[in-house]
């Protein structure tokens, strides 16, 4: 299964590059688009009495009008319906030609119970909302309920951005080609497309390494190499340390959980970095898990120099104001080489510390040789650093992601359902396995815990924010109702053996 996700643009590049490679052209591409389209159609809905056929003017109504010729050479009943002439000499043009149904102005659209819709009116190639008769096709086809395939995208979902464009179909099946586009996996979009095809129509692996796309799916086979696997000859500190900065003693439960998150997701040893005050009542909860006593900024110091912790947590249950800022900067101005700090994972209260300092906290992060630096807003948390990009309606979750990441000099884990990991260097993924049973307290803290875990064992920033997310997930969709933050350090145990079992082969 392919991570690589082509915007609209770069999907187009590919075509065309296809088509220069030879020995397809345009029209035989689109071809094999309709021939995979009707084949899914064909074996997914057998029983269909009737399969109405929606074409709109340009490519993705090409594939369209292929779909429709196969579909009745197959004995299926299809009623061909058109909005617009292709463009002359075109390849859409070409399948029209060679398609010989009846056709039916989309204008007069009805249809009856029992059939099935294929969406071919515009796919991923419109940026306005859908109008007109396209408007009222859907209007149609959502009050009877029809089933609808769409080719490409449902049109009205921006291949881009996921954006909903106005009206759009709700698909149930969705069969796009080469690679899928960012619009099937963001949200509200991801919603309209229903289960994703992804059909090989024969445009070649080289031709996408030479689109060269930096946007993935986020999935093991993007991250897996760097999956950390112990040596036989491991101990604890080979296995790396991670350290979780804890509040005050009415707030240490969400460090808890980040120190057990980092311990399950591998880290060798994993100590709890907590106030005097607060000592006594993580003591009481700590057992395999270490406790430091870490009031100032010399104990930080103090503690890299002594016990030389490759990874941090701050944020979870840490409080707002100058100590997270301070403590975070601390972090910050070690070497990696010299204090064998990777990184830091900044969340919740890290963040928020940071409103009015931003650009303190960016200069730190960009410094040669700092700590990597991670962090993982939700949605009002990433307004409160980044204000103007959140506000900006042009943006995608995609595109915000990316600008802050580029900005903070920071790796952005943009949280939701469908959540953004966003490197400085322009790579950037999207989650596709995000659980509703996530949407609990303590969650995000466990998310941080599990990302310093693979951190402290040496997986790359992106690679283990990418990886901690997808774990994250994976482990909540298993466990399903019920879920608690508590459970998820031991849901992950199933999840986190079977990557590694496909690690080392």
């Amino acid at each position: 299964m392919y991570n690589e996700l082509l915007s609209p643009a770069e999907m187009a590049e590919a075509d065309r590059l296809a088509i220069a490679a030879g020995p397809l052209d345009g029209y035989r591409l689109m071809q094999r688009a309709g021939e995979a389209v009707a084949a899914v159609v064909l074996a997914r809905y057998p029983a269909a009495t009737r399969v109405h056929v929606l074409c709109g003017p340009g490519n993705n109504g090409g594939d369209g009008y292929v779909v429709a010729r196969l579909l009745a050479e197959a004995g299926v009943d299809v009623a061909l319906w058109t909005s617009g002439e292709p463009r002359a000499g075109s390849d859409a043009a070409l399948a029209a030609a060679d398609c010989t149904l009846e056709r039916h102005l989309l204008s007069a659209f009805s249809a009856e119970a029992g059939s099935l819709v294929v969406d071919a009116i515009y796919g991923a190639g419109l940026s306005k909302p859908l109008s007109g008769d396209a408007k009222g096709a859907v209007d149609i086809v959502t009050a009877m309920n029809l089933p609808v395939v769409a080719i490409d995208l449902p049109s009205g979902v921006s291949g881009e951005s996921g954006e909903v464009l106005g009206e759009t179909f709700r698909a149930v099946l969705t069969v796009t080609f080469a690679r899928k586009k960012p619009g099937h996996l963001l949200l509200p979009g991801r919603e309209r497309c229903g289960e994703v095809v992804l059909a090989d129509i024969g445009i070649r692996d080289e031709i996408i390494d030479e689109v060269a796309p930096r946007t993935f799916e986020n999935r093991p086979g993007l991250w897996l190499a760097n999956f950390p696997a112990p040596a036989v000859d491991s101990h604890k500190y080979k296995r790396g340390h991670a350290s979780v900065f804890s509040g005050g003693p009415s707030a240490t439960g969400a460090a808890r959980l980040s120190a057990l998150a980092a311990a399950r997701s591998g880290a060798g040893a994993v100590t709890v970095l907590s106030p005097a005050n607060a000592m006594q009542v993580n003591a009481a909860h700590l057992t395999s898990i270490m406790l430091r006593k870490v009031d100032a900024i010399e104990d930080v110091h103090d503690l890299i120099g002594d016990r030389r912790p490759s990874a941090f947590v701050l944020g979870p249950g840490f409080g707002i104001g100058d100590k997270a800022r301070d403590f975070t900067l601390a972090v910050l101005a070690k070497n990696r080489q010299d204090g064998g700090v990777e990184g830091l994972v900044l969340d919740a209260d890290g963040i928020t510390s940071f409103r009015n300092a931003a650009a303190t906290l960016f200069e730190a992060a960009g410094r040669a040789g700092a700590p990597a630096l991670i962090m993982t807003p939700h949605e009002g948390e990433f307004g409160r650093l980044f204000a103007d990009i959140a506000g900006d309606k042009a943006l995608s979750k995609l595109a915000k992601a990316r600008e802050a990441a580029r900005r903070a000099n920071a790796v952005i884990v943009y949280k939701g359902a469908d959540s953004v990991i966003a490197s400085p260097d322009g790579s950037a993924a999207i989650n596709s396995n995000g659980a509703p049973w996530l949407a609990t307290a303590g969650s995000g803290d466990v998310l941080a815990g599990i990302i310093a875990g693979l951190l402290a064992q040496g997986m790359p920033a992106f690679e283990a924010a990418c990886a901690g997310v997808w774990i994250h997930a994976e482990a909540g969709n298993r466990f399903g109702p019920g879920l608690i933050a508590e459970d998820l350090p031991l849901a992950m145990v199933p999840v986190l053996r079977e990557l590694a079992e496909s690690a080392v082969r």
